[in-house]
């Protein structure tokens, strides 16, 4: 790939990335530190992407190393942040993408990043399976275990009204 290339890939990409890591993360600093990484470690390898896998490698990447930083951060346990509950139901909301949003980050990670990837970004089974090294029966077993998960948080009343 050119630097041509390489500038265009981050004008295509970025912002579909970014989307991608902000609705697993919620937190823009953060997501930004990745999408950053992503294309850091893209540009270290510049030589050896062909211009047309660049899309491909860059989600890749990107879901590795938000893989990487939920690890880390597991790791360094902030008690704080997680006291309060952001819950819709606790803060009156009823508004339905809200309340989608709060099932999704519910999701364990695997779950809500293949479900993301899949119904947010498009992507096949197939690519969805080498971007997150898994097979594509696994995928789509974390797919309909995640869209079963949703489906029953926003049926139950309690949590819509």
């Amino acid at each position: 790939m050119t630097t041509a290339e390489f500038n265009k890939c981050v004008d295509l990409h970025s912002d579909a990335v970014y989307r991608f890591i902000l609705k697993n993360i919620r937190d823009e600093d953060k997501a930004s530190d990745i999408v950053q990484d992503s294309f850091t470690k893209m540009w270290e390898k510049v030589t050896e992407i062909p211009f047309e896998k660049a899309r491909s490698y860059l989600f890749t990447t990107a879901y590795h190393t938000l893989v990487d930083s939920i690890r880390r951060d597991q790791r360094m346990t902030f008690f704080d942040d997680f006291k309060h509950d952001r819950s819709s139901v606790e803060n009156g909301y009823s508004d339905l993408k809200e309340v989608l949003d709060e099932a999704v980050s519910r999701l364990p990670s695997v779950q809500r990043s293949v479900l993301l990837l899949r119904d947010y970004e498009g992507y096949s089974y197939e690519e969805i399976g080498q971007m997150t090294n898994l097979n594509e029966s696994q995928v789509k077993v974390y797919i309909f275990r995640a869209r079963i998960f949703l489906k029953n948080y926003i049926k139950s009343l309690d949590t819509v009204i």
